[in-house]
């Protein structure tokens, strides 16, 4: 197995590594929401400009980008298109339009010391468009909400309780059915088919394509819910979630996302901290023939990785690494105070 060798971005202690990670979600965050909005049909003419999206609302503006976008009551937010008369653009009439489609951010998390980073380095951000958000999971251990093992659980307590949504906006939020827990295969077919909602609609796609898949990886070298050795998984190249049942470590039921699906996302990104880690990395990096699931991502999605990680983790480890570049203004009058993590 022949891998490119992934970006790799190393600093000294953690709250760089949250930081810098803050900064790349940001700048994917703009990527998706500068994208045009709207297709317009073939009207014989060039007088119909569509207005310029790259220029977004940052909260604290009068744009129309920082409304508040509720969720449903129920376990299921189902996106919708605005109308040309409330968008707030300035183009062509709703005549010429084909169709108008609000763009949102999508984007996969997974579990464990992820949330963590995410936690430290987004909630003090100003710039974060929440209410543009579409979150969706990596994978989930199939344990109730409630529970220190639940991955939306965890993001819930930690993330979305604590963001200002009267500012900011609520994100829309994609969680598996909790009642469905009990049956790993129909909790998977379930959750598939809110992928399916949310990135086929009407139209026939392989696979869904997320603006930014954000992963952790475990000292076993699983990552998701993926595990080394369970090779029919790591296989698996037809359906978007699968159930993983008996799971070596932690809660022995699970879904996750599949490899294709993690591989055909805009960017992967791979956050890993601590000295437990190091063993792994230096295996993923420097012996990608043992077949690992990230060192399958970094071969599957060549270029589009990066891995952020602390020095702890790349300890004894024979990788090139590099200064990450900020790519968004992080100047003080965008950066307040992290709000304390909850008990």
């Amino acid at each position: 197995m022949t891998t490119t060798v992934p970006r790799v971005f190393a600093f000294h202690e953690f709250a760089g590594v949250a930081e810098a990670v803050a900064d790349h979600v940001v700048h994917a965050q703009n990527l998706a929401l500068s994208k045009e909005p709207y297709a317009l049909k073939n009207t014989g003419g060039s007088n119909s400009t569509p207005a310029n999206s790259s220029s977004l609302n940052v909260p604290g503006s009068n744009g129309a980008g920082n409304a508040p976008v509720s969720r449903q009551s129920s376990s299921r937010s189902i996106g919708h298109s605005h109308s040309a008369a409330g968008s707030g653009l300035r183009g062509p009439s709703s005549s010429k339009l084909k169709k108008i489609k609000e763009k949102r951010f999508k984007i996969a998390l997974s579990g464990g010391s992820l949330i963590q980073v995410l936690h430290e380095g987004l909630l003090k951000r100003q710039d974060v468009l929440w209410g543009k958000w579409d979150i969706y999971f990596a994978d989930e251990r199939l344990v109730p909400f409630e529970s220190s093992e639940s991955n939306f659980g965890n993001t819930k307590r930690k993330i979305l309780d604590l963001i200002d949504t009267c500012t900011y906006g609520t994100p829309r939020v994609y969680h598996i059915n909790e009642s469905l827990i009990n049956d790993p295969q129909e909790c998977a077919d379930d959750y598939e088919k809110e992928l399916i909602k949310g990135f086929a609609g009407r139209d026939s796609v392989k696979l869904p394509m997320f603006d930014l898949f954000l992963l952790g990886c475990a000292p076993d070298g699983h990552i998701a819910s993926l595990f080394p050795n369970f090779s029919e998984n790591l296989r698996e190249n037809l359906a978007w979630v699968v159930p993983v049942t008996n799971a070596p470590s932690g809660p022995s039921n699970r879904i996750s996302l599949t490899i294709p699906v993690i591989c055909h996302s805009h960017q992967v990104t791979f956050v890993v901290e601590g000295a437990t880690k190091a063993p792994v990395v230096k295996t993923i990096m420097e012996r990608p023939e043992k077949g690992l699931p990230s060192s399958i991502v970094n071969e599957g999605a060549a270029g589009r990785v990066a891995w952020f990680v602390d020095d702890d983790a790349l300890t004894d480890v024979q990788v090139t690494k590099k200064k990450y570049k900020f790519l968004v203004n992080t100047d003080a009058s965008q950066i307040s105070p992290s709000p304390p993590v909850p008990e």
